[in-house]
């Protein structure tokens, strides 16, 4: 056990927002690059009624495109809206060369099929890398526009110096823009991967030998303090809520009395997701200008 845990320490929070800092300082230059060269960024996000979690994220990405002087729009749709509706103004977007970035926001409606949807977004303006050809990518292990949580995930990890290569890690959640990819990202650099979901057996058995543990499970304090490794480094993706409180999927004071790392919600995963969009909409700009 590390000496730091015998000594009565806390965690050590793995904040988001001194990470998304310098990721949105090396953007800030590379976004000057293109528009040196007459290329303007701009990033649409396509939203369907009225949603107050879906407006409130459309603002942090504003306000992410103001840092970088990308634009930002929103192509707002009605609560109704059929799907061949939603598809042509998806195709429009993809064919108007202003456009650089698309996102779809979520949830849907119940009568549109959200997965559909996104495989309707060009993969080259695809910026949450939801797309099927970008999820390939990351599976070939040539990942470019990646899940954006999932790629958030392992830049905070970065930051704890651990060797990722033979680590032993638990992830719990096994989505398609979460759980799969960052399992995936992970396998890439050699790390021994457990994805934990809702037919796993006995979770804390296998939560307990995460050297890393990742939890993604959209379940408030699903993961107690006795269920995590002393010393384990602890990502939280949850977001929850609760009373009229965010929280975690990790139940915080336990389980960073036991970690050596954790990220706090909210200020962990979510400031390092918007700085990887903005990634994702330059990269998508790079390429737009320069194919590879």
């Amino acid at each position: 056990m590390p000496a730091r845990l015998l000594e009565g320490k806390p965690a050590r929070l793995l904040a988001g927002k001194p990470v998304a800092a310098r990721i949105m300082a090396d953007l800030s230059q590379r976004a000057q690059g293109l528009k040196s060269r007459g290329v303007s960024l701009r990033l649409v996000s396509v939203q369907v009624g009225q949603n107050p979690g879906a407006e409130a994220y459309a603002r942090q990405q504003a306000r992410a495109c103001a840092q970088i002087r990308a634009q930002h729009g929103i192509a707002q749709l009605a609560a109704d809206p059929s799907q061949p509706e939603l598809e042509a103004t998806l195709r429009e977007l993809n064919d108007d060369p202003e456009t650089t970035g698309i996102l779809l926001q979520l949830p849907l409606p119940q009568h549109l099929d959200a997965r559909e949807l996104q495989q309707k977004i060009s993969p080259d303006k695809d910026v949450e890398g939801v797309n099927a050809i970008n999820l390939a990518r990351v599976m070939l292990g040539r990942p470019g526009l990646a899940p954006c949580t999932a790629t958030a995930i392992l830049e905070l990890l970065a930051e704890t110096g651990l060797e990722f290569r033979g680590a032993e890690i638990v992830m719990v959640g096994h989505s398609e823009i979460v759980g799969k990819p960052t399992a995936l990202l992970l396998l890439d650099k050699l790390a021994t991967v457990t994805v934990c979901h809702i037919g796993t057996r006995d979770l804390a058995s296998h939560t307990r030998r995460g050297e890393i543990l990742i939890v993604a499970a959209g379940v408030p304090g699903l993961v107690k303090g006795d269920m995590i490794r002393p010393g384990a480094a602890v990502i939280d993706v949850g977001i929850n809520l609760v009373g009229g409180k965010i929280v975690g999927d990790v139940d915080f004071e336990s389980g960073s009395e036991v970690a050596a790392w954790i990220t706090p919600v909210p200020g962990g995963v979510g400031p390092v997701t918007v700085a990887v969009l903005m990634r994702n909409l330059v990269l998508a700009g790079e390429r737009q200008v320069s194919p590879t």
